[in-house]
């Protein structure tokens, strides 16, 4: 018998490469930095990324002295926490004069501050970041709600760190239906203070990240009433919890909800007010304003309240194409060292890379990686384009912007959900361990599917702009499509990448018109707009997810077209393109269209079979980023498999004395 040896030399670890991972990066035929800078953005940013996560995971402080597994629920916060406030501390520091760190100390030389978000962060902790929100939610609400005046006052301090924020919105009762919120802000105009209460238990502000023990401010979504008059949710900058002691302010109750399918690090909080007054001024009023008398002064738009959200849900589908290269990395190159079972009677068991089943399981995550980056960065430009034009009282992208985050959010997170399930499946037994990655990646990305608007209810909303759109022959870039005659009638299937758009294109348009057939038919039958509605809900989710595909594929060809890039890296994009739009398809057209494609699809599943294992070495994560046992660069699965095993605190001894001889022992003993 082998007796197992743990590995103590982590740099003979280093050296070793299994063979059939060496054996498939001998045969790339294409430059892996070119879709590595295509990822991050060009070389230069290419290169400041490496060093950055060179430059957090050298510093021994910020790693894990016992794995977080094995921590309770206040321990793991407590370490997260830790390490995400180091890494903070440790960008303001000056970078040392290392050749390997040349990039970043010149970024400082030139004023430019080093990265302190979301990004760097996702490097080291693995359960979450309490901090966040403050990055993601609080501060962009400050800069798109705030006015001048509050930024100034506000801005500088949350940047610095000074306070902490999060953005309390959902409530115990209430979460996607914004109107349905019971969180009140009553102005007094003889104190000219707002007045915050929480009238009932299901009106608790429920679910914000960091908000449980970490934040001492939020932006906190309420009604607003002024003279008797609702006038809808607005945003509140409120105080929390004392800047010096930390502790609650009077008024305030707030706590943490407990452990959660996953990210338990990050301390999801509940809120509560009991009659708590805060300044006029803090009632964010770029867009509507409550004068000292207690005047009410209209928003140009209801819809300008929208720009926090689509910044959030861009920033949720740039997330969901990290997550899918994270999880499609572990599965290929796990599926190439893998061996199992026979293809060929009395042959030694293959990769099971090459089992066709295997294939159509992992590169459909593969092409969406790249189909979900390309649409993310799509919408990013264009929510940038609409600020810019919002400063300029130009408001007629919104409704365009909205659609498209709802839709590409809604598509995102649930494709992404269930192909890091598939991914896990993938791997069989050993994608069920923590070790393996998957885990915590899918709590990432089902968690994605309900927070920042829950996707049945953006896919109700996509489909009612969709419904406007065909109803009135007018709507944004996005729903072009559906004005007019703009469909192209051609019955053939062209399978050039223009010919399978324009397929995505009438499939989008036939599921709008079977909603807007139903809808009518229920009012013929006497039913009020809002039941027809209702009843014709399932269509109506139907036609948004084929606009939300139709989207994405857009996105990812035209991306493919107009990037410059050379032959090898474009002739990949392209089929990968075609081969995620064909698998798309394959749920939505009918037979005598499928076998038309069939034959194309399997024909790429072999090509993609070819550098599937070069196109996740170029995604460039390093193992520390990954997590995963099963997907360490250098395929030693089974050696880092045991290695985990034995950090278990079950492990420390042969036997656990006290369990044994409190419970096991008697049982074993007695008499039945």
């Amino acid at each position: 018998m082998i007796k197992y040896k743990q590995f103590t030399d982590t740099m003979a670890a280093s050296f070793y490469e299994n063979p059939d991972l060496k054996r498939e990066r001998q045969s790339c035929n294409f430059d892996k930095d070119e879709i590595t800078n295509l990822i991050d953005g060009n070389v230069e940013k290419t290169k400041y990324r490496r060093e950055l996560v060179e430059y957090i995971l050298s510093d021994p402080s910020l790693k894990d002295p016992i794995p977080v597994e094995y921590l309770s629920h206040e321990e793991k916060y407590a370490a997260e926490l830790k390490k995400a406030c180091l890494l903070v501390q440790k960008m303001r520091e000056p970078v040392p004069k290392e050749a390997k760190f040349e990039t970043l100390r010149k970024r400082q030389e030139n004023g430019k501050p080093l990265d302190i978000g979301v990004g760097p962060s996702s490097v080291i902790l693995k359960e979450g970041n309490a901090l966040g929100l403050h990055f993601v939610m609080f501060i962009p609400a400050i800069i798109g709600q705030g006015s001048t005046e509050q930024q100034n006052k506000w801005l500088p301090r949350a940047l610095n760190l000074e306070i902490i924020g999060t953005y309390a919105q959902t409530e115990l009762g209430h979460g996607t239906f914004l109107r349905g919120l019971e969180t009140k802000a009553t102005y007094d105009p003889d104190t000219k203070e707002f007045i915050l209460e929480t009238p009932s238990l299901s009106a608790y502000k429920w679910w914000p990240g960091g908000l449980g023990k970490t934040s001492n401010y939020a932006v906190v979504m309420a009604q607003l009433y002024t003279k008797g008059k609702c006038e809808g949710i607005h945003p509140f900058l409120v105080q929390l919890r004392d800047e010096t002691t930390h502790e609650p302010l009077p008024g305030i109750f707030v706590g943490e909800i407990g452990p959660k399918l996953g990210l338990n690090s990050n301390d999801n909080g509940y809120l509560g007010f009991d009659r708590v007054r805060i300044p006029r001024d803090q009632l964010l009023m770029k867009h509507s304003q409550v004068l000292e008398d207690g005047t009410y002064v209209k928003p140009k738009s209801t819809k300008l309240g929208y720009a926090t959200m689509v910044y959030v849900r861009v920033f949720i589908v740039q997330d969901m194409a990290q997550v899918l290269r994270k999880a499609v990395t572990i599965a290929t190159r796990y599926s190439c060292v893998r061996h199992q079972s026979e293809l060929k009677p009395g042959e030694p068991e293959p990769q099971i890379l090459d089992y066709k089943a295997q294939q159509n399981k992992l590169f459909p995550a593969l092409a969406a990686s790249f189909a979900f980056h390309f649409a993310a960065e799509k919408v990013w430009n264009l929510y940038h384009l609409a600020t810019e034009n919002i400063g300029k009282g130009d408001l007629q992208m919104l409704p365009d912007l909205h659609g498209m985050s709802c839709a590409m959010k809604a598509l995102s997170t649930s494709e992404t959900a269930k192909f890091v399930e598939t991914l896990r499946q993938s791997c069989g037994g050993h994608g069920y361990m923590v070790s393996s990655g998957f885990p915590r990646l899918y709590g990432i990305a089902t968690a994605s599917e309900t927070y920042e608007g829950e996707n049945t209810v953006l896919w109700l909303q996509v489909a009612r702009y969709l419904i406007k759109t065909r109803m009135d022959g007018s709507g944004g870039q996005s729903v072009a499509y559906l004005i007019g005659s703009n469909l192209p009638d051609n019955k053939a299937v062209d399978l050039s990448l223009d010919g399978i758009i324009n397929l995505f294109q009438r499939v989008a348009a036939g599921y709008v018109d079977l909603a807007m057939k139903e809808l009518a038919e229920h009012g013929r039958q006497g039913m009020a707009p809002y039941d027809a509605w209702n009843h014709s809900a399932v269509q109506l989710i139907k036609a948004a997810q084929a606009h939300a595909r139709y989207l994405v594929a857009d996105c990812f060809v035209r991306s493919v077209k107009e990037d410059k890039l050379s032959g090898p890296v474009r002739s990949i994009l392209n089929e990968l393109c075609e081969f995620l739009l064909i698998y798309w398809l394959f749920a939505e057209l009918k037979t005598e269209h499928l076998s038309q494609l069939q034959a194309k699809y399997m024909e790429l599943l072999s090509i993609i079979r070819g550098y599937a294992v070069n196109v996740v070495d170029s995604f460039d994560i390093r193992d520390e980023a990954l997590g995963s046992v099963l997907g360490c660069w250098d395929g030693n699965a089974y050696q880092r498999l045991f290695d985990e095993a034995l950090k278990s605190p079950l492990n420390r001894n042969a036997v656990h004395r006290e369990s044994f001889e409190k419970y096991l022992k008697p049982l074993m003993k007695s008499k039945l």
